[in-house]
C-alpha cells in the first residue's frame, strides 16, 4: 500500500465513531449453571443495556437469554453489582434470579420452561427515595439471599444496607414485609454473603464511612441456624487498615480472602475460628484490586483443590495456583489484562480479558490441558470487523515525576498503515487521566483510543500516583493530595514526551472523565500546559461533590483531600471552580444530566464561574445518561464533538465530523 504524506491529524481512518460507540464495554459477571456459562454484556445498540447470555461448555455460539428490553443491571450503591444467580434445577433447565434495571426489582426466570415463560417478580416497587436495590445474590433452598439497599428519605445519604432473603415463590413481590432481614443495619456498606460448602457458614466483607472498601473493610462470619437465620456474626480478618477485596469458599470448605496486609493483595487461607491468615503466594503482585462493585472476583477456586488467580503489576495474567506449594502457572495466550470476573465450570476456567490486538471477549482456559481460547466475542451486526493495521500498539512507559517518583503510563502513538506525516511535524498527543481515581487502565485495544490515533493523534493513558495495580504504597500517593499528585503526574509525563521529540509541545490536550475529569479541569487551571480538553461528567467542586454524590462517596473525599474541617481551604486551593479565573484554553464538557454520582450542578458551577470571561468552550448534555455514556448515540455525539475540539484548536482540517460551536 503506498503511503500518503498527510499532516498529523488530518489522515483518514476507516474507525468512525459509530464503531468504537458498538463496540464500547465489555462481558461481565460471569457464572456457570451446569453445562453452561452465563454473563451479561453491553448492548450500545438496544439503548445501551446489558443482556444476559448464556454457551455451553461444550461448545455452541453464544445466544442472548433475554430480549429487550430486559436489562440486567443493578443500581445498587449506583455503580451497581453482581446483578444475577442461577442454579440447574434436577428437572426443568435453569433457574435465574436478575435485577432488571427499570424498576430495580428481582426477577425470576426459567429460559428452558414450557411455552417460553416469561420473568415473574420477586420483589416490591419501592418508591421512597431510590427505593429498593438488590446485589450479589446467591440461591439457596427456596430463597435467593443477597444484600439489598433500602432509601429511607430523599437525601441519596438517607439508606441502610442488610443481608436479606427474598422467597421464589413471588410472595414478596407485592409485600415488603415478606423479605426477610438477616443482618442489622450497623455496618454502611456489604456484599452479599458467601455460603460455606456445608450450608453451616456465611461469609461477607463490610466498611464504614469515612472509609473506601481498598481502605479498610472486614471479612465477618456467622453461623447459618437450622431455621435459616444468622446468628454469632463477627470479624474473623481486616479492618481499618487493611483491605480485603474478596472472600470465597473452596469445595472442601476452607475460607479463602484476597488481603493486602502486606501492602499487596495476595491470596490468604483464613482459620475461621482463630483469624490467622496464611498468604498461599507472597509476591509484590496484585492478587486483588479496589472493590467498586460486590460481586468482582478476581479468584476462584476449582474442584481438585487449585486456585485460579489473576495476578500481576499494572496489567494481570490468569494463572493456576497450587495452594499447598505456592507453583503458580499462567495460562498462555495473547491477553494482557483480564477484568475482575472468574466462572468455574469442572476443570475450565472462565474469565474476561482482552489484549492490544481484541477487545474484551470471554475466554476459556482448559486446566486439564492447559490451552485457552476465546469463545464469545462482541455481538451483534454493527460490530464489523476492523483490518488490525489501524489498530494502535502501545508502549509501556514508566517516567520520573517530582521527587523522582515512578509514573506509569501507555503511550499510544499516531498510527496508520498508508499515512504518514511531514518529516518536520510532531504529532498532537492527547494525555487521558483515568477515572476512579483509585482504578489503572491496562494496555489493551480501545477502538476509542484507535478513533484518534488513526487520525494521526496521539494518546498517553497515565496511571497517575492513586491508581491500583502497583501496590498500596503506590494508591497511597493520592492520599490527600487529589488536585496535586494527578495533576503533576500527568503534566510530567506530557513534558517528558515533548522534551524526547514524541509530542508537539504546542499541541498537548487533556480528557477525563467522573474523577479523570476533575483531573482534567485541574490541570488547565494548575499548569497552562495544555492547548484544550475533554472533560466529561467531572468532579468540579470538592463541598459541592460530597454533599450532592450518592452515599458510597460521599466521604471519598475525606481521603482524596482532607477532613470536612479542612475541605473549603483545600476547594480553594485545588477546585477548578474556584480556580476558574485561573482556565484560558478552550474545552467541551460532556455531562448526563440523570448522574447521579458527578450530578450536572458541578458542571453548571463551572459554567458559571466563567460567565462573562473569554474562554472558548463548549457544554454537550444528555438526556437519559447518566454516569458513563452506555447508548452508542451519545458515545457517537461525544467522540465527534472531542474531535471537532481538536481540530479547531490544533489546526486541522478534517470534514468528517460536525463542526463543535465553541463560545466565549
Amino acid at each position: 500500500m503506498a503511503a500518503h504524506t498527510l499532516p498529523y491529524g488530518s489522515w483518514p481512518s476507516p474507525i468512525d465513531a459509530g464503531l468504537a460507540a458498538a463496540l464500547d464495554g465489555r462481558p461481565e459477571y460471569l457464572g456457570a449453571i451446569g453445562p453452561e456459562v452465563w454473563w451479561t454484556e453491553p448492548r450500545p445498540r438496544e439503548g445501551g443495556r446489558r443482556a444476559l447470555v448464556r454457551r455451553t461448555v461444550e461448545g455452541g455460539r453464544a445466544t442472548t437469554a433475554l430480549p429487550a428490553p430486559w436489562n440486567v443491571r443493578s443500581r445498587y450503591t449506583e455503580y451497581g453489582g453482581r446483578p444475577w444467580a442461577g442454579a440447574q434445577r434436577d428437572a426443568g433447565g435453569p433457574l435465574l434470579v436478575f435485577v432488571h434495571f427499570a424498576d430495580q426489582r428481582l426477577y425470576a426466570y426459567e429460559p428452558d420452561a414450557p411455552g417460553g415463560a416469561q420473568p415473574r417478580p420477586l420483589t416490591p416497587v419501592c418508591a421512597v427515595g431510590g427505593g429498593l436495590r438488590w446485589a450479589d445474590p446467591v440461591l439457596r433452598g427456596g430463597e435467593v439471599w443477597c444484600v439489598l439497599e433500602e432509601f429511607t428519605g430523599p437525601a441519596p445519604t438517607d439508606v441502610r444496607r442488610v443481608l436479606a432473603a427474598v422467597p421464589l415463590d413471588g410472595s414478596a413481590a407485592e409485600d415488603r414485609g415478606a423479605v426477610r432481614e438477616l443482618t442489622d443495619d450497623r455496618h454502611r456498606f456489604s456484599t452479599g454473603p458467601r455460603l460455606s460448602p456445608d450450608g453451616r457458614h456465611a461469609a461477607r466483607l463490610v466498611w464504614d464511612h469515612p472509609r473506601m472498601p481498598w481502605d479498610g473493610t472486614e471479612l465477618r462470619l456467622a453461623e447459618i441456624t437450622a431455621d435459616g437465620r444468622l446468628t454469632g456474626e463477627r470479624s474473623v480478618l481486616g479492618g481499618p487498615e487493611e483491605a480485603v477485596a474478596q472472600v470465597e469458599w473452596t469445595p472442601g470448605g476452607a475460607l479463602l480472602a484476597l488481603s493486602d496486609r502486606s501492602g499487596w493483595w495476595n491470596p490468604y487461607r483464613v482459620d475461621p475460628g482463630t483469624g490467622e491468615a496464611v498468604n498461599l503466594c507472597p509476591r509484590e503482585e496484585e492478587f486483588g484490586g479496589a472493590l467498586w462493585k460486590p460481586g468482582l472476583s478476581w479468584l476462584a477456586p476449582l474442584p481438585d483443590g487449585l486456585l485460579a488467580v489473576l495476578h500481576g503489576q499494572g496489567s494481570s495474567v490468569l494463572g493456576v495456583l497450587d495452594p499447598d506449594s505456592g507453583d503458580l502457572v499462567d495460562a498462555a495466550g495473547p491477553w494482557t489484562a483480564w477484568q475482575p470476573t472468574l466462572a468455574v465450570c469442572g476443570s475450565r476456567v472462565y474469565g474476561v480479558a482482552a489484549s492490544p490486538r481484541s477487545p474484551y471477549e470471554v475466554v476459556e482456559l482448559d486446566t486439564a490441558g492447559g490451552h485457552a481460547r476465546a469463545i464469545a466475542g462482541p455481538q451483534g451486526p454493527e460490530t464489523r470487523p476492523v483490518d488490525p493495521a489501524y489498530y494502535p500498539e502501545p508502549q509501556n512507559r514508566t517516567f520520573a515525576g517530582p521527587d523522582d517518583r515512578q509514573i506509569h503510563a501507555h503511550v499510544y502513538p499516531p498510527h496508520h498503515p498508508a499515512c504518514t506525516a511531514p518529516a518536520d511535524e510532531l504529532p498532537p498527543y492527547v494525555v487521558w487521566a483515568h477515572g476512579g481515581p483509585t482504578d489503572h487502565v491496562p494496555p489493551v485495544l480501545d477502538l476509542q483510543i484507535a478513533y484518534f490515533t488513526s487520525r494521526g493523534i496521539g494518546v498517553v493513558e497515565v496511571n497517575y500516583g492513586g491508581s491500583t495495580g502497583y501496590g498500596r504504597a503506590y494508591r497511597e500517593r493520592l492520599r490527600e493530595q487529589w488536585g496535586v499528585v494527578d495533576v503533576e503526574d500527568c503534566a510530567a509525563v506530557a513534558r517528558a514526551l515533548a522534551a524526547e521529540g514524541t509530542a508537539d509541545p504546542g499541541r498537548l490536550a487533556i480528557r477525563g472523565g467522573s474523577a479523570g475529569g476533575w483531573t482534567a479541569a485541574a490541570s488547565l487551571a494548575a499548569t497552562g500546559l495544555y492547548a484544550c480538553a475533554a472533560i466529561s461528567y467531572p468532579v468540579l467542586d470538592l463541598p459541592g461533590f460530597a454533599e450532592e454524590t450518592h452515599d458510597l462517596e460521599s466521604r471519598y473525599v475525606d481521603g482524596l483531600a482532607g477532613p470536612p474541617q479542612t475541605l473549603a481551604v483545600l476547594n480553594r486551593e485545588r477546585s477548578p471552580v474556584a480556580r476558574a479565573d485561573r482556565i484560558t484554553a478552550p474545552f467541551v464538557l460532556l455531562q448526563g444530566l440523570d448522574d447521579p454520582v458527578c450530578p450536572p450542578a458541578q458542571a453548571e458551577r463551572l459554567l458559571a464561574a466563567l460567565r462573562g470571561r473569554a474562554v472558548p468552550h463548549a457544554y454537550v448534555a444528555f438526556e437519559g445518561e447518566g454516569h458513563g455514556f452506555r447508548r452508542a448515540d451519545t458515545v457517537v455525539r461525544a467522540l465527534e464533538a472531542e474531535l471537532s475540539l481538536y481540530a479547531q484548536v490544533f489546526g486541522i482540517e478534517r470534514q468528517d465530523v460536525p463542526r463543535l460551536p465553541l463560545h466565549d
